[in-house]
């Protein structure tokens, strides 16, 4: 299978057979082996009933995965990717406002030696105030903390070489993550400019709670990113720091003591540097800890440390 579309779905029964109208040509044009895996994320409409039509006439290219319940778009697009079985993974939206005919010039841009293609929808059709702003600013901040410097990680059209996304797993809203996760595993990312039709049919899932969201997420990410092999740089750089600070408030006790003649256990200082010393002290047995659990996780699945992108004059079991 060259090419697996991934495409969640959720009470959008009016777009669908707007969405397999624009998806045929647009990828029997392609020259290529293709499915497309709808996965319906709970719907109480009759998005099902749709799908299981489609599917029924065409076995060969559409497949369908169906929730008990709703679980959120993430574990959609986990799903899909589970049951997916093409070298080229293709994220869509089903509420028509990607546009399928963007999908050859991610391949295209695949072919130039990219494992990540993200589409960027520079002329936002939605709201300006309650979704583009708040997205633009995640964005920025997504970019800053992340390092991995894109325009729109909102943007579900997205084309993936199949190995960068192996080696980890989404949970809750970590979808839109995705490009960081494969960025650690040394991923070529590049983005381009897609197209972005305003909503026909339903109305958004998504708010401004969404943006708030997105901040706790991005802790996460940060530490699985950049501290999961070392969890001891951030515990032990925090311990560390409040040891620190804590050594500075007691010297600076003691210099008043010895010429000013002012009483070390008096002051509020002297409780503010007890506490910051044990805080630290604290942190540093949590960074061991977590340093355990690590080489735990690792050695007891057999978590590799690396990834490779090619081998020469290598087996392919070596």
């Amino acid at each position: 299978m060259n090419l697996s579309l991934v495409i969640p779905v959720f009470n959008e029964q009016d777009n669908l057979p707007l969405l397999f109208e624009a998806l045929y040509p647009t990828m029997n044009s392609l020259g290529k082996t293709w499915e497309a895996i709808f996965v319906d994320d709970g719907s109480r409409d009759n998005s099902l009933s749709i799908l299981k039509e489609y599917a029924e006439k065409d076995p060969e290219h559409v497949r369908v995965v169906s929730f008990r319940r709703n679980f959120g778009q993430t574990a959609a697009i986990a799903a899909g990717l589970d049951y997916s079985e093409g070298e080229i993974i293709i994220l869509l939206d089903a509420d028509m406002q990607n546009d399928p005919e963007d999908i050859p010039m991610l391949l295209a841009k695949l072919d130039e030696g990219y494992d990540l293609v993200s589409g960027w929808r520079k002329n936002r059709k939605d709201d300006a105030l309650t979704r583009n702003f708040p997205s633009m600013l995640a964005n920025k901040l997504i970019s800053w903390v992340t390092g991995v410097e894109l325009h729109d990680y909102g943007c579900t059209l997205k084309a993936y070489r199949r190995p960068v996304l192996e080696g980890f797993r989404l949970y809750g809203e970590m979808h839109r993550f995705i490009p960081v996760f494969a960025n650690s595993v040394g991923a070529r990312i590049t983005e381009v400019v897609v197209n972005h039709h305003p909503r026909r049919f339903g109305k958004t899932k998504y708010g401004l709670e969404r943006t708030a969201k997105v901040i706790l997420d991005l802790f996460t990410v940060k530490f699985l990113v950049s501290y999961s092999s070392k969890p001891i740089y951030l515990f032990g750089g925090a311990g560390g720091l409040l040891m620190i600070i804590s050594a500075i408030i007691m010297g600076y006790l003691f210099f008043r003591r010895i010429f000013l003649l002012i009483g070390v256990t008096g002051s509020p200082l002297f409780q503010t540097s007890v506490m910051f010393f044990i805080l630290g002290f604290q942190s540093m047995l949590m960074g061991l800890i977590a340093e355990l659990l690590v080489r735990t996780y690792h050695e007891s699945q057999r978590k590799p440390t690396y990834t490779v992108r090619t081998k020469i004059n290598l087996d392919e079991n070596d």
